[in-house]
């Protein structure tokens, strides 16, 4: 294809036939979420919830509401009191039983966690290990609720979660339960609910409490002369011109440390508008193996090799890296919160390291597999030149050439391209770290930075590196992916 004022493109100098891809949105449109399993889309729920203990540990409480993400209508409510427990367990507790209102209202479900506890955020959001024995079995309660991939978790400040703080303080108080559904579709289902679980004394009825401006409009506390779609900075007690004990005097340094991590910060220079929010994928090449340290071509034919020691400790640095990112590296991208794996030991192992400190939900991808070398597969090059003279340049340097049994690089680029273009439809928003091979990351770093596929081979890819693109849902009047390059070969001893 050329477009007017673009020169004539030779064999092998474009990216033809790389983007027929009948799963991915059309030109100019934007990706949806899809469910869990793929399929159709849920609805969008908000999830806002709280806990807490008088006296910590002493008598607990835990309050949660569900909405609707787009209107502000409460659709369900839970609340119950827990005896002794502390603080930090009571708002796990929460936690999981919003959730567990969310996935009775609709499993399939795109949910947004709205807390004021630091902690439960951070930790959840993988960001912040998890020491507490306690609170490890409750926040694997909370993941088995739904998907980890349709759950994402905001920090608020306690005046913005008055509704859960609420019905947490009236159990307490009346040592009750409360376990309201407002979404039933029959009204006498839905009346029944409401009367089994009156408010609690305080309490006023969902329907009388106001609710959250809807999704994508400024809560009243934002300035009426920010753009639409801008990051509101938060005030603080604590911070510069805001009074201390402004916020009723609970997690002050907890609520000053919250608002710095969501103030907005820039690591790149802008782009140009696109349509939708970009996935960042996070790729990371595997350690070495014994095949690598000898040189020798290891391919997507086998199942491989596994990680050599050297290879174990480059990943667990590289992990440290990929651990800070959306923190304190790259800190305007989100924090990971998958991972997908080539189907190669190697690959799979890497993927178990880099997911282990966040406790990352696994996925292998064939998708992402490394390029099968065919008959040269365990070979060195001076063996390869030697029954194949000449091969081995063309095969790299001319995007078609396939070794014998094996695949080009443009066969290789087709599927990655399927594979980024799957993960901005489906992941949208998000930071997926992505456990892959050289083959593989040269493809993306290629597909995103719109290079010809005879010049990947020219991005040089270390073992054990971290990559970082962003990838739109749509594609440009080309049909190519939209995206951008954050760093390319960020090498592991850095960490």
């Amino acid at each position: 294809m050329t477009t007017p004022g673009r020169a004539p493109r030779g064999p092998g100098d474009d990216q033809e036939g790389l983007f027929d891809l009948p799963d991915g949105p059309a030109a100019g449109q934007t990706g949806g979420a899809r469910g869990s399993d793929g399929g159709v889309p849920g609805r969008r729920l908000v999830v806002e919830t709280d806990g807490g203990s008088r006296g910590n540990p002493g008598p607990a409480g835990y309050g949660a509401v569900v909405r609707d993400a787009a209107t502000g209508e409460v659709l369900a409510e839970r609340a119950e009191y827990l005896g002794i427990v502390s603080n930090n367990v009571a708002e796990y507790r929460g936690l999981v039983g919003g959730l567990r209102a969310a996935a009775e209202i609709d499993p399939r479900a795109d949910v947004e966690v709205r807390a004021d506890s630091k902690l439960v955020v951070e930790q959840m959001s993988g960001r912040w290990k998890i020491k507490h024995e306690e609170m490890r079995t409750l926040a694997e309660q909370a993941r088995r609720v739904l998907p980890p991939a349709q759950v994402r978790y905001t920090w608020v400040p306690r005046a913005q979660n008055k509704a859960a703080d609420a019905l947490a303080n009236a159990v307490m108080d009346s040592r009750g339960t409360v376990h309201r559904n407002l979404w039933c579709v029959d009204a006498g289902t839905a009346g029944a609910s409401a009367a089994a679980a009156p408010a609690p004394e305080g309490v006023a009825p969902a329907s009388e409490r106001a609710a959250p401006a809807p999704e994508g409009t400024a809560p009243p506390s934002a300035s009426a002369d920010a753009p639409a779609g801008a990051r509101q900075v938060r005030a603080v007690p604590g911070e510069a011109g805001v009074p201390v004990g402004a916020s009723g005097g609970r997690g002050l340094p907890e609520e000053a440390a919250a608002a710095r991590a969501n103030a907005p910060r820039s690591s790149g220079t802008p782009l140009p508008p696109m349509n939708g929010n970009p996935v960042t994928v996070v790729l990371v090449r595997h350690g070495v193996t014994a095949l690598t340290e000898t040189g020798r071509y290891s391919g997507g034919d086998t199942p491989g090799p596994p990680l050599s020691p050297l290879g174990q400790e480059q990943v667990a640095r590289a992990a440290r890296i990929v651990h800070r990112i959306g923190v304190d590296l790259w800190p305007d991208l989100p924090a990971p919160s998958a991972l997908v794996t080539s189907p190669m030991l190697r690959a799979r192992q890497t993927g178990a390291a880099l997911a282990a400190p966040m406790a990352l939900p696994v996925a292998a991808d064939d998708g992402f597999g490394e390029c099968r070398f065919g008959d040269w597969d365990g070979l060195t090059p001076a063996e390869i030149e030697a029954g194949w003279p000449g091969k081995v340049v063309d095969w790299a340097t001319t995007a078609d050439v396939r070794p014998p049994g094996g695949e080009s690089v443009r066969d290789v680029g087709a599927r990655v391209a399927r594979g980024l273009r799957r993960l901005a439809t489906e992941r949208h928003g998000s930071t997926v770290v992505v456990a892959a091979h050289t083959v593989v990351i040269r493809a993306a770093v290629g597909l995103v930075g719109l290079s010809a596929p005879a010049r990947w081979s020219a991005v040089r890819i270390p073992p054990a590196s971290v990559t970082i693109v962003r990838v739109w849902p749509g594609v440009d009047g080309d049909g190519r992916l939209v995206g951008d390059l954050t760093v390319v070969g960020c090498p592991c001893e850095l960490a």
